[in-house]
């Protein structure tokens, strides 16, 4: 982390004179803007150092996609450096992400924190896509990344991540997932040995290949697992929701008409299960042409923020239609790895950004709910 030489003042000051409370308290006008508590109160800073005029300390945040964690590291060290005395800031900006306190305890996922469903009302929308590029972006910003492929008939995941092969055995007999992309990786898709074997399963077929998906994978330590939901609402859903409790859904869906009444059946069916719902993402938003730059609202624009605001749920991103992402897909090189030179890269990242943000305080204010019930 870069070190701030504090200015010169015009009076002389003794070095040593810097406490460590006087740096808690320079500390408590940082207030993080989302959960709207300074980082003294919200536990977040730790092991604060004075040496002479040299302050270190750690900040701790609860995700480590967290949107604004550059102006929060800024702040902390501006609101030091303003201390009488102190000349050098070192700020360690660390994770810890909080868990949803649902999953605590249970036994088919013990070390995952928080899973997030990725679900549409109907098929053709994007939801993969969007799934995979979620699951990408927040693993490239530092957290531990699970994506499982619940969609048993119609697996994509393998394709659009570029891998191939069968998983391996642990010695306990557990299945290992595949990596790809600085993330854990599991499809019915990896199981087949022809890609094109289409899968005639009946629903309790389906149902014991996702009980087995959670109880026999080695999941190990997560802060997310991301599922890709099969289109619709079946089987799948009702496995998943009675198996394992969700943080949240994120339903996708396009600005047509019939898409979007699809998707309001999918907020019903997870409120139904309450399950939490993180909010709407309109895929295939609008179209700009590379040559003129000319805007193109294909399956016209604005049903996604319009069927939020009308079933009172969080409106979260507007993803346009983009070749680079297209491409990515295929080639199974995401939009949101370091790989792509997708130009809507920066939509992704604050789109899963977004998302790892209101787990954060949906999980922080469920702890303090929790609290509050525990001391009366």
């Amino acid at each position: 982390m870069p070190i701030f030489p504090r200015k010169k003042e015009s009076t002389p000051v003794t070095p040593g004179n810097v406490t460590e409370a006087a740096v808690l308290k320079a500390l408590a006008s940082v207030e993080d803007p989302d959960l709207h508590k300074d980082l003294v109160a919200l536990g977040m800073i730790h092991d604060v150092e004075v040496d002479g005029g040299s302050v270190r300390f750690r900040v701790v945040l609860t995700t480590p996609a967290c949107p604004v964690k550059e102006q929060l590291e800024s702040e902390c060290e501006q609101a030091v450096a303003a201390l009488p005395g102190v000349d050098k800031v070192h700020v360690q900006m660390e994770a810890n992400t909080a868990r949803d306190g649902k999953l605590a305890g249970q036994a088919l996922l013990p070390g995952v924190r928080n899973t997030i469903a990725v679900a549409s009302g109907k098929g053709g929308v994007g939801k993969s896509t969007v799934a995979v590029n979620i699951a990408v972006a927040l693993a490239v910003d530092g957290a531990a990344v699970g994506l499982l492929d619940a969609d048993i008939y119609g697996p994509s995941i393998p394709i659009l991540l570029g891998v191939h092969g069968q998983p391996e055995m642990s010695p306990d007999k557990k299945i290992v997932p595949i990596e790809a992309h600085g993330i854990r990786l599991m499809s019915i898709g990896f199981m087949l040995s022809d890609p094109d074997q289409a899968m005639v399963w009946r629903g309790p077929m389906v149902h014991s290949a996702l009980r087995n998906f959670l109880e026999d994978v080695a999941w190990g330590e997560l802060d997310y697992l991301v599922v890709d939901m099969p289109p619709g609402t079946g089987d799948a859903h009702l496995t998943l929701t009675q198996s394992i409790p969700l943080t949240g859904a994120v339903i996708v869906t396009t600005p047509q008409d019939v898409a979007l009444s699809d998707a309001r059946k999918g907020v019903t069916l997870f409120r139904k299960t309450s399950t939490p719902i993180l909010g709407i993402v309109e895929n295939m938003s609008y179209f700009i042409a590379p040559d003129t730059g000319k805007r193109y609202d294909i399956f016209r624009h604005g049903g996604g923020k319009a069927a939020a605001e009308e079933l009172g749920v969080p409106f979260l991103s507007e993803i346009p239609i983009d070749l680079t992402i297209c491409q990515g897909g295929d080639a199974g090189v995401p939009a949101s790895s370091p790989e792509s030179d997708s130009p809507q890269k920066s939509v992704l990242f604050d789109l899963a950004r977004e998302i790892a943000k209101r787990i954060s305080i949906q999980n922080l204010t469920q702890t303090e709910t929790q609290t509050v019930i525990e001391s009366n």
